[in-house]
């Protein structure tokens, strides 16, 4: 299939997969290179508070994520992105950037996406499962148990045919952490 480039593609490796919550026209797996889902963001508000962040991922630098690629129609295509921006860009602890992501069919195409910014006091920077357990397994924020969060992002993966075997190891720790206590 040869890809029309007024296609407008957006890619999801978080709750985006699950819950777009725009309208599209078609989706898929994906996978972009060069980044990798991971708990990287300290959440102040929905996981976690400024006094005990948590975790939430974003897209960080190294190795590749599979994620869901999800086509808009171009008439929906400035009220998806100002949708986006709404949506990921509250603190500005993302990047918005379009990147090459690879479709389940095999088509490379150009898709909008959002990758964590390095240098915002956000950033968590690269953490061990150990290490990402030990502050998923305590915060809280308005939206709830970060270990809830974490569950519910791999029950989605899963449910989705996608295998994240960080994320699994961070819940295993998290599940050793709980059963200690």
């Amino acid at each position: 299939m040869a890809v029309d480039m007024d296609d407008f593609w957006v890619f999801g490796y978080g709750s985006l997969m699950w819950n777009p919550g725009f309208a599209f026209e078609n989706k898929m797996t994906a996978r972009a290179f060069g980044y990798r889902r991971a708990l990287c963001v300290r959440s102040w508000v929905h996981r976690g508070t400024q006094e005990r962040p948590g975790l939430v991922l974003g897209l960080d630098y190294g190795g590749s994520c599979h994620g869901m690629a999800f086509k808009v129609a171009q008439k929906n295509k400035t009220d998806v992105i100002d949708y986006l921006r709404e949506r990921e860009l509250v603190t500005h602890v993302y990047k918005e950037r379009t990147m090459p992501v690879k479709l389940a069919d095999g088509r490379r195409v150009p898709a909008l996406t959002y990758v964590i910014d390095r240098n915002h006091v956000q950033y968590a920077g690269t953490l061990s499962a150990e290490e990402a357990a030990a502050t998923v397994a305590v915060s809280h924020g308005k939206s709830g148990a970060n270990t809830e969060y974490l569950m519910n992002t791999l029950a989605h993966l899963q449910d989705m045919g996608i295998r994240d075997h960080w994320l699994e190891e961070v819940a295993a720790s998290v599940k050793r952490m709980q059963a200690q206590a």
